[in-house]
């Protein structure tokens, strides 16, 4: 079930295309993933390496000894994982994907660093942009429509 997807960084200057080999999306929990994306985990999707055109190249930070991560200096969004001596695969955000909803989440890695509570929000009260003046009255005054 091959195909090719397309994704990029939040101002447009980096843009990709993937070759997916399936649906699936894991959650990485490491503290050097929580940090990288400020988040309490980051949501990737693994690709074959060879599968992946930049139409304009990203920057690339060494992270670690072991590894690097594309991103967009221009807007900050990063853009994956990679192993400097790479397996063959590398790793794109899942929200970098135009179309991140296609993807479902397979399995949770870096556990060492899970924060449990973060992981069943279903109950949590749910604040949509277009119903929320805060943000809804800012993108009218920018003369835009809420995204």
């Amino acid at each position: 079930m091959t195909q090719t997807m397309t994704g990029g960084c939040q101002c447009g200057r980096i843009r990709y295309e993937a070759k997916v080999e399936n649906d699936e999306a894991y959650l990485c929990h490491c503290r050097y993933c929580q940090k990288a994306t400020g988040g309490f985990a980051a949501a990737f999707v693994q690709v074959p390496k060879a599968g992946v055109t930049w139409e304009h190249e990203p920057d690339w930070y060494q992270s670690t000894a072991i590894a690097h991560r594309p991103f967009c200096s221009r807007c900050g969004t990063p853009l994956g994982f990679d192993f400097i001596e790479s397996s063959g695969n590398m790793d794109l955000t899942l929200g970098s994907f135009d179309e991140p909803g296609f993807f479902r989440p397979a399995a949770h890695s870096g556990c060492e660093s899970l924060h449990p509570a973060w992981l069943d929000t279903k109950d949590l009260p749910r604040h949509y942009s277009a119903e929320t003046e805060s943000v809804a009255s800012r993108w009218k005054a920018a003369g835009l429509e809420v995204p």
